[in-house]
């Protein structure tokens, strides 16, 4: 077994961790409060090559891996959890889509402004009545005169506000269930296609969330994006990728919650001693740490595994478990070492915790995860 990192992952982990301390994180509390998306930033994640990161050099992308990327994840979400999640989906539900099942035409139209940051990409899976259940889709696409006409709605879709198109899921059959869902290219500025921004949220404030609406929305029938009615495999497949990193999003907040809590407990004295030698909190910081390197190595691994063509789903799912309860238990006990100081916005960790407990719900919620690994283990057999 070899845990060392490759000289390239290491030069990606040092680009992304040096950018998002000197750029991302001065502006993080202040994007928190009034929920302002930083499209400077992602201009300039376009400029560095990481808006493209794992994808082929030859659809425009910087021709990493995904260690690479899961480690530009976690060094964001270190930073700017919210900002983190942005690039996450861009990447995994914006990007990935047309690389893994985009015609030719499709990639090349579409990839190298996405890696660029010309504009974002979105994924409109989520609705109303499909979230779990997201093979429940209503929003359907019948074919009339060579154009797709769509009509429905999608809820919960990050960065739709600042995408060139999004690729929506739709009923276009009518026999089976799950075998009758298709996706579909909507580009942005299509007539009937509505973006809606009204959420008030707990966290991840800075990072765009809409609601899609389609009424009678037409597009060429060539915007279907691989084979019609195979749309339920390919967002399976979507978001198994996606879970990495998720998973990678929650180390990062772990990892700045174990950080300011360390930090907080070496300089807050009680009793005549920092509160870091009492074995109260000794004890608390040497299970976030343990708990922080447990869920990074479960998230590499999930990613080597896809890395090397191996199947990975119920590592994905068990990395994304994992590391994102671990992430809200970890700000939770960096708000308890904190005492009261914990509790206000002076310091971060509140803002942390708030931010922690998406993971636990985006890409699959912590019980539909253990469904997954419990169908993996052959349970439902």
């Amino acid at each position: 077994m070899h845990f060392a990192l490759s000289p390239e992952q290491q030069a990606v982990q040092k680009l992304a961790r040096e950018f998002a301390q000197g750029q991302i994180a001065p502006g993080a509390a202040a994007r928190d409060k009034t929920g302002e998306f930083p499209s400077a930033i992602f201009r300039q994640l376009g400029e560095l090559g990481l808006l493209g990161l794992p994808f082929s050099e030859e659809v425009g992308g910087a021709g990493g891996d995904t260690i690479s990327y899961a480690l530009a994840v976690e060094e964001i979400a270190r930073c700017c959890a919210a900002t983190a999640l942005s690039y996450a989906a861009h990447i995994s539900l914006g990007c990935a889509p047309f690389y893994l099942f985009g015609a030719k035409e499709q990639q090349q139209k579409w990839l190298p402004p996405l890696c660029r940051g010309d504009f974002l990409g979105a994924f409109g899976l989520t609705e109303p009545n499909a979230g779990s259940d997201a093979g429940g889709t209503q929003t359907k696409a019948r074919l009339e005169d060579g154009q797709w006409v769509i009509n429905g709605s999608k809820c919960w879709i990050t960065n739709a506000d600042h995408a060139g198109c999004v690729v929506a899921t739709a009923v276009t059959d009518k026999g089976g269930v799950y075998g009758s869902i298709s996706s579909i290219i909507i580009p942005t500025g299509t007539p009937g296609y509505t973006v809606r921004s009204r959420y008030q949220k707990l966290g991840m404030r800075a990072s765009n969330t809409c609601e899609l609406f389609f009424d009678d929305v037409k597009v060429p029938e060539a915007n279907l994006l691989g084979q019609r009615g195979l749309g339920f495999k390919q967002f399976l497949k979507v978001l198994d990728g996606g879970r990495i990193a998720i998973g990678a999003l929650a180390v990062g907040i772990a990892q700045a919650s174990l950080e300011a809590a360390l930090k907080y407990a070496r300089e807050r004295t009680q009793f005549g001693q920092p509160i870091a030698k009492f074995q109260a909190i000794a004890f608390k910081l040497a299970d976030m740490a343990t708990h922080v390197e447990v869920a990074r190595t479960m998230v590499l691994k999930a990613a080597w595994l896809k890395d090397n063509g191996r199947p990975f789903t119920k590592e994905a799912a068990m990395a994304k478990l994992f590391a994102s309860e671990i992430a809200t238990k970890a700000a939770l006990e960096a708000v308890q070492i904190h005492g009261g100081y914990g509790y206000v916005d002076e310091f971060p960790v509140e803002r942390y915790l708030r931010d922690a407990k998406l993971c636990e719900i985006g890409e699959g919620t912590s019980e539909v995860l253990r469904l997954v690994i419990a169908r993996q283990l052959g349970c439902f057999q």
